[in-house]
């Protein structure tokens, strides 16, 4: 919607400034953005004598805005230059004066100026000097955004309020948002309180400092407040529950376990103290560059004296190149016979496939659906085994433009990866090699399973101001020449998560799946001979691989108990198996989880109304969607908005939460193996279908469609599952919504706002399935057009010849 006085803003500017030598119009819609505030800077240069105008807010933009000295209350030596501000602070939100009086530099103007002042945290009169014009001049935002935080800001506002009349510190944003920003002034200030000059940079000085100032149980002080602002910053870890970490002057509690968790998640020595590495693991993506590393990478062959000095300096697994593009004089492409020398020296390998991937240029759909292709011919030429992760290289600093972008993009050209390996049967999983913002983006948006981190090209703006993903698998963090004997080769450092344990055999024929389908086999086979014929032989084998985790009291009361007897008659003639590796997209399912979701769909069929929720549900999607909205209430500050919660982290690929990308794949594949065997099939049957033929590339369409069929069945299904009246609903709404500490959403809904709250937190619900949905509808519609493309090509290129 178009706000009148940001349009008054562009009129004005574009009016008073048209003619000037270098002025760029913006566009007069009412809109803020950097258009505008570009504008409005090269308005206030041309009233400063600068010639031609840009649209930065410089040095000499400062020195000479400096020179006026403070502008405040009745200051009318230029009104040009004051009605800029004005105009300015209108965009930012602040009313600066009384419309049609911009210009005059009114009490109105002022108590705008104090408002922004104490929303940057630097408080203080109500006049503008050098350093808050160019913040009023800029996209900044003091206010906090969605998906901002209080406690963020809090900390923003400190920093700005502790060094913003220090000369090399630029007063930054206050929107509750970690960002490049942020990192960069929380840098500043040690640098600061160390005695140093200011550059941002983690040199010498800086780590020396570090390292002579660990804190732990019984620390307080300044730099107590920098390490627990970056555990703010890096916060929530992964996979690491309800520890949250606090902006605090003295050692807690809180703190403590926050680092247990964070040094885990990352690999460090769990010292439950901020020892340098944990410093350094807070500050900058490489972290600690000479910390203890596993993992390596490399463009050069793996000999067998290399083999054997990487094991001997404790290496296990090595990075290599599946492709070396045309012209190149790296010779990076493995070698024959190199395989067998790796794995001969006790290693391990994970494949790269990188083709320039240097600029934006390289990266299209279709270029990304060739190199698809052509890794998945390359990686089975070498053997590699299905299920095996490749690489995709990111390898310059793109931004967040240039993620999103379309012809030319990032995250389009890894759809077109995606597409290319769905259509040679899903043999390989595509991972990301990146700046960590590229891989959160691709994982996020394309389902990459695992993410290697170029964490030592630390000053990538991609890095800077990113947490570490969720599904990182090796952190980049140091390049070196190795010495061994008369031999030299370059060798990159990469600490290894353990996700992607990397590839100790090639030629295997089994898949990731096999191991599961015969458990489940194994079963179904002593349910034969356990006496059990049709339906209940599959319905034994769903209680008894989910009798272990879903099979107490509550349990018995939504779907029933589980056959005691077929338990102890099974006894250790079968494996337990509580993981499968999904073929489709790489990721560990948990079995039992997905096993107690096809028990109950089996035993309980759709409610009449497909709108509706019923114990079924409970045991699959609809229980985790009421321990998200628990979750939900315990992030309320950090989102105001429910859906904004949903959009960051119900089923996204590499978000950890109580509903994760996991979990819905665990809900969709229960409903469809539950379905299929209502249908009549056997869960043998069922399985085998679902994980070795197809039926995973469709999943989330085919559980949508069967169990809801519209968007708006969904979100009425969902709002019911919150605050639906049936037996079973409101006792699993006590146990997993007020058992959690948690109102429950029929009393939120009395609260102001409530209602629109529930209903936004069930929209975020319904879309975040047709996002899933849309990425595995846009793979199919991508490969059926691009294949018959292809195929053209192929034909026409075969006549030529």
């Amino acid at each position: 919607m178009a706000d009148e006085q940001v349009l008054r803003a562009q009129k004005w500017v574009n009016s008073t400034y048209g003619n000037v030598s270098g002025y760029v119009r913006c566009p007069e819609d009412g809109r803020t953005g950097w258009s505008t505030m570009n504008s409005l800077i090269m308005g206030l240069q041309h009233e400063l004598g600068i010639s031609p105008v840009v649209a930065s807010f410089g040095p000499t933009t400062a020195s000479r805005f400096a020179a006026l000295g403070d502008i405040g209350f009745g200051w009318d030596a230029n009104r040009n230059i004051v009605a800029v501000l004005e105009y300015g602070l209108w965009c930012k939100g602040y009313w600066a004066v009384e419309p049609g009086s911009e210009g005059w530099y009114t009490g109105v103007t002022r108590a705008a100026v104090e408002q922004l002042r104490d929303n940057m945290g630097i408080g203080g009169e109500g006049v503008i000097n050098a350093k808050i014009a160019k913040a009023i001049l800029n996209m900044d935002a003091y206010v906090v955004v969605a998906g901002g935080s209080d406690k963020i800001r809090s900390i923003q506002q400190w920093l700005n309020g502790r060094y913003w009349t220090r000369s090399e510190f630029n007063i930054g944003p206050c929107d509750g948002i970690y960002s490049r920003d942020v990192q960069k002034s929380l840098m500043y200030g040690i640098q600061y309180e160390l005695g140093l000059t200011p550059t941002g940079n983690f040199g010498p000085g800086t780590q020396a400092g570090l390292k002579a100032n660990t804190v732990g149980p019984g620390s307080s002080g300044i730099f107590m407040q920098f390490f627990s602002a970056g555990c703010v910053f890096n916060e929530p870890t992964p996979g690491a529950g309800t520890p949250r970490a606090s902006f605090t002057s003295s050692w807690n509690s809180d703190i403590q376990n926050w680092v247990k968790d964070f040094q885990s998640f990352s690999k460090l020595t769990v010292t439950q103290r901020g020892d340098y590495q944990t410093w350094a693991q807070l500050l900058v993506s490489m972290g600690d560059p000479d910390r203890p590393a596993t993992g390596s990478d490399t463009r050069f062959e793996i000999t067998a004296s290399r083999a054997k000095w990487l094991y001997d300096n404790g290496y296990r697994v090595v990075g290599r190149y599946i492709y070396d593009p045309p012209g190149s004089t790296l010779d990076k492409e493995i070698k024959p016979g190199e395989l067998a020398t790796i794995f001969g020296a006790g290693l391990k390998v994970f494949p790269i496939y990188q083709d320039n991937a240097r600029q934006l240029s390289d990266f299209t759909y279709s270029q990304g659906y060739q190199h698809g292709l052509n890794a998945h011919q390359l990686a089975s030429g070498y053997g590699f085994n299905r299920g095996t992760t490749i690489y995709f290289a990111v390898d310059y600093d793109a931004t967040q433009d240039e993620i999103d972008g379309h012809p030319y993009g990032i995250v389009t050209y890894f759809h077109g990866v995606q597409a290319a390996l769905n259509s040679q049967g899903k043999k390989y999983n595509h991972g990301v090699y990146g700046s960590r913002n590229v891989c959160i983006n691709v994982t996020e948006k394309t389902f990459a399973r695992h993410s290697f981190v170029s964490g030592m090209s630390w000053g990538f703006s991609g890095n800077l101001g990113f947490p570490l993903p969720g599904n990182w698998s090796f952190n980049q963090i140091k390049e070196f020449q190795v010495v061994n004997g008369s031999d030299t080769f370059d060798l990159d450092r990469d600490v290894v998560s353990g996700g992607d344990p990397g590839v100790s055999s090639v030629n295997d024929p089994g898949g990731p799946a096999d191991s599961f389908v015969s458990y489940v086999n194994d079963l179904y086979t002593l349910a034969g001979e356990y006496g059990a014929t049709g339906t209940r032989r599959s319905q034994l084998v769903m209680e008894y691989i989910r009798h272990i985790a879903y099979g107490d009291w509550q349990w018995s009361i939504l779907i029933g108990g589980y056959d005691e007897d077929f338990v102890e008659f099974v006894g250790n003639r079968a494996s337990v198996r509580k993981s499968v590796t999904d073929p489709f997209t790489g990721y560990s399912l948990g079995t039992e989880h997905m096993m107690a979701t096809a028990n109950a769909h089996l035993l309980i069929g759709h409610p009449g109304d497909l709108g509706e929720a019923n114990g079924g549900d409970v045991g699959g999607w609809a229980g985790d969607f009421m321990t998200f909205w628990s979750d939900w209430r315990h992030s309320e500050e950090e989102y105001a908005n429910p859906y904004d919660f949903c959009a960051a982290k119900l089923a996204v690929p590499g978000v950890s939460s109580s509903f994760g990308f996991n979990d819905l794949i665990e809900d969709a594949d229960g409903y469809l193996i539950a379905r299929a065997v209502r249908g009549g099939r056997s869960i043998v049957d069922a399985v085998r279908d679902h994980y070795q033929g197809s039926g995973g590339l469709r999943r989330f369409n085919d559980y949508f469609t069967q169990r809801w069929g519209t968007s708006t069945a969904c979100k009425n299904s969902a709002n019911y599952a919150l605050c639906g009246t049936d037996a079973k609903i409101m006792a699993a709404q006590v146990g997993l919504i007020t058992g959690r500490g948690a109102v429950l959403p029929n009393d939120y809904k009395l609260t102001p706002g409530g209602t629109d709250k529930v209903n936004n937190f069930c929209q975020g619900f319904v879309d975040a399935l047709n996002a899933r949905r849309g990425m595995e509808s846009r793979m199919a519609t991508q490969y059926k057009t691009n294949h018959e493309r292809f195929l053209r090509d192929a034909r026409a290129r075969a006549q030529r010849r």
